[in-house]
Parts: structure tokens; C-alpha cells; sequence
């Protein structure tokens, strides 16, 4: 199964439209997973109206007609891989160790709020992915979002996608 792993989309504060490269990937996607901040409802229009699987939470900017519609952590089994998604994961210092104790059920975290990419292995094995964000790069040279195939319980082939600039 291909996974498209995004979040911060910040839409339209941070950017007018979502780049084209993430529409394309939204429709090649068996399941496409948003970790939060949307922050309009039609972002989120868009993404379940294309998506054939949307798994996604709200984060700390998404008004509450976004909250009434996303929980704030999302647990699915794909393809054998035990997916959970959450916004926030809190400071970058200890954060394997911190998510490994909160969610021990789980193969894969995909998290947002930070902008910044994010891809390791927590002890016991919990891979943990920030997507960045394909709208607001922040401080980051490139905005980005991930891609990853998921078969017989394991996650392979997690490719970080850069954006050009916007013009």
C-alpha cells in the first residue's frame, strides 16, 4: 500500500493552494495521512474528497469546526503496520522515549507541528516521521511531505519529497 504522509498545510494563511505535486500524490495514495494544523475546512474537503483513505487529527491552530470533525490521535492497521497519527509530540529532546512509553501498540507515529522533517527509530523500534509541512518551511530549506509503501506489517521505501519554491 502507498502512503502519503503530510501535515501543516496552513491553508490560507501560509499559502494560497496546496502544490500540485501533493494533489497528484493525494490521488496515488491508498492512504493519505494528515498529522494536523489545516486551519480551513476546505483543505480538509479536498483532501477527503480525493483521498481513498484519509487518517488524520486536528492540531493547535485548526478552529474547533476542524476539532468537531478530527480527533486529536488516529490509530489504523495498514497492510499490517500499526499507524498512529498525532500533532504534537512535544520537545525534540526525548521525544523517541517519550512516544515509545505513550504508544507502545504501535509500529509507525507520524507527527507535525514542528515544520521540520523528522525520521527515526525509538528504542523497542517505534519509527517516528514528520512529514514537514508542503506549504510553510519555516526555517527548513525546502517544504516537504513524505511518501512510504507499507506491506506485511513493515514499513519500507520512506522517501522525503522536497517542493521548488513557490512563485
Amino acid at each position: 500500500m502507498r502512503l502519503l504522509l503530510t501535515s501543516d498545510t496552513h491553508l490560507p494563511a501560509r499559502a494560497k493552494h496546496l502544490p500540485d505535486a501533493l494533489l497528484r500524490e493525494i490521488a496515488r495514495a491508498d492512504v493519505v495521512v494528515h498529522a494536523g494544523d489545516w486551519t480551513d475546512e476546505a483543505t480538509l474537503d479536498v483532501f477527503a474528497d480525493r483521498a481513498a483513505v484519509l487518517l488524520a487529527v486536528h492540531g493547535n491552530n485548526d478552529p474547533p469546526g476542524l476539532r468537531s470533525r478530527l480527533p486529536e490521535t488516529a490509530l489504523a492497521e495498514v497492510s499490517g503496520l500499526r499507524l498512529g497519527v498525532v500533532h504534537e509530540t512535544g520537545a525534540a529532546r526525548g521525544r523517541e522515549e517519550r512516544c515509545a512509553q505513550r504508544f507502545p501498540e504501535l509500529d509507525v507515529l507520524v507527527f507535525g507541528h514542528s515544520h521540520i522533517p523528522w525520521d527515526t527509530t525509538a528504542p523497542g523500534g517505534l519509527r517516528l516521521l514528520n512529514p514537514g509541512s508542503p506549504t510553510d518551511r519555516r526555517k527548513q530549506p525546502f517544504c516537504t511531505y513524505m511518501t512510504a509503501d507499507a506491506a506485511d506489517g513493515a514499513l519500507r521505501a520512506v522517501t522525503l519529497h522536497r517542493l521548488p519554491p513557490r512563485s
